[in-house]
């Protein structure tokens, strides 16, 4: 069989199969974490702008926006899904170098508002969208990840297979969505290399596309079954031609989604290593930012092709700036929202301590990429001590998780200040229970 073959005979198996109590409750934790990032990020200026630019489709059709408003399935998709990454603080799986939740999450909750269906529903497609997009994205690899940002990329595939299989297409018809998603692929790096608003678009576009794909496939139109797999498909297109062979070989019985990692803080997750090394220190030894001579970090190579902006000069680049986050997390004890308000940028003592932070590639690290994001994280003081602290995985990855406890904080932190802490509490309460509902009505 094709690639996308045994992906879609893995989705017509799943259909008649009950999830495990472990599969739903991550499944709930993904989207938990999704409306966490989902609120901050409708305050982000794209999005409004996105709203603007698409208001003939807004107030009108079956689908919601995250806030409440009426719109039609794909736009409703392509902003939701725009938005969930539009604040950096969005879920990833590691070995596909992505972030699932953005396109996957905001297909299937258009679908399901379209299709009318139970909670336990949208969870079964969730599941799926994170299952078959995460393992096109880990069998791409780290060839696909110089160039094309995955996110954009395999997003389409997340959300393709969840909203194919709300709509409860057939095994066939599911091929040929995902057939049809590899096509609209698409997402480039060199997008967002500069201050730019195109890396949201990347996750809304690819939310768009995987649902376009999967209304399409339910109208019968046909994809070419070997796009991944064929000798001009997407795995030489995007990649150096891998290897599909073994990529249903796990499924049913290793779930990605419940190894996914939860931002524990806001920016690049490509440099949250070292945050949480940075903030080892400072709190194991009581360390002043003004007393700082040095910083050195070392960490892996697309880390620094990535969080790349030595001097950012706004909060976008800020966002993808080393020297700028961990200044932050020395300064301040934390990388939150606060950290990219304007003034921060400009503070003295931020941009005095910057100057300071070096960032160098580790070979032995950097060989550990994908599978491990460390960095080893070496403080000199003004004094003359040294401290080093190797953080072998991020606060949030699947080694050191977000307690339930510390996601729901997180949900209503960031919730909160959109919807009001009322409502924060009162959705939360729904979205741990969305196995029972019997229709999405938030």
């Amino acid at each position: 069989m094709f690639a996308t073959e045994t992906l879609a005979e893995y989705a017509a198996s799943l259909r008649n199969t009950d999830l495990s109590a472990d599969v739903v409750h991550h499944a709930k934790r993904a989207v938990i974490d999704w409306y966490a990032a989902v609120f901050p990020g409708l305050a982000c200026p794209v999005v409004g702008r996105l709203e603007n630019a698409l208001a003939e489709d807004l107030d009108r059709g079956d689908a919601l926006l995250a806030g409440g408003r009426r719109s039609t399935i794909r736009v409703a998709a392509l902003i939701n899904g725009a938005a969930a990454h539009a604040a950096e603080i969005d879920d990833s799986f590691r070995d596909a170098m992505y972030h699932p939740g953005a396109a996957t999450i905001a297909a299937a909750l258009a679908a399901g508002h379209q299709a009318r269906v139970s909670g336990l529903t949208f969870l079964r497609g969730v599941v799926l969208g994170y299952e078959v997009s995460t393992r096109i994205g880990a069998v791409l690899g780290r060839p696909h990840y110089r160039y094309w940002h995955n996110t954009g990329t395999v997003g389409t595939f997340g959300a393709a297979a969840a909203a194919a299989a709300i709509f409860g297409l057939d095994r066939d018809a599911y091929a040929h969505a995902l057939a049809t998603a590899a096509t609209f692929a698409a997402g480039l790096q060199q997008a967002f290399r500069l201050d730019s608003m195109s890396k949201p678009l990347h996750a809304g576009r690819a939310a768009e596309a995987g649902v376009l794909a999967a209304i399409l496939a339910r109208q019968g139109v046909t994809g070419s079954l070997d796009v991944l797999d064929g000798e001009s498909g997407l795995g030489h297109a995007m990649a150096e031609g891998p290897d599909w062979t073994h990529i249903g070989a796990t499924l049913g019985r290793d779930f990605h989604i419940s190894r996914l990692t939860f931002k524990n803080h806001i920016g690049c997750g490509h440099t949250f290593a070292a945050i949480d090394g940075a903030l080892a220190l400072r709190q194991r030894h009581g360390l002043a930012a003004s007393d700082i001579a040095a910083v050195r970090v070392a960490t892996y190579q697309p880390a620094l092709d990535i969080a790349c902006h030595a001097a950012p000069a706004t909060a976008n680049e800020a966002r993808f700036s080393f020297p700028y986050v961990v200044a932050s997390a020395l300064i301040d004890g934390s990388v939150r929202l606060a950290a990219y308000d304007p003034p921060r940028l400009k503070d003295p003592l931020m941009l005095a301590l910057m100057k300071r932070i070096s960032v160098v590639v580790d070979p032995g690290i950097d060989r550990a990429f994908p599978g491990q994001r460390t960095a080893r994280v070496e403080i000199t003081m003004a004094d003359g001590r040294c401290f080093e602290h190797i953080q072998a995985h991020r606060k949030g990855d699947p080694e050191e998780p977000l307690t339930d406890a510390e996601l729901h904080d997180k949900f209503m932190e960031l919730s909160s200040p959109t919807i009001g802490t009322g409502n924060a509490k009162m959705l939360l309460a729904r979205l741990c229970a969305i196995e029972s509902a019997t229709a999405l009505d938030w």
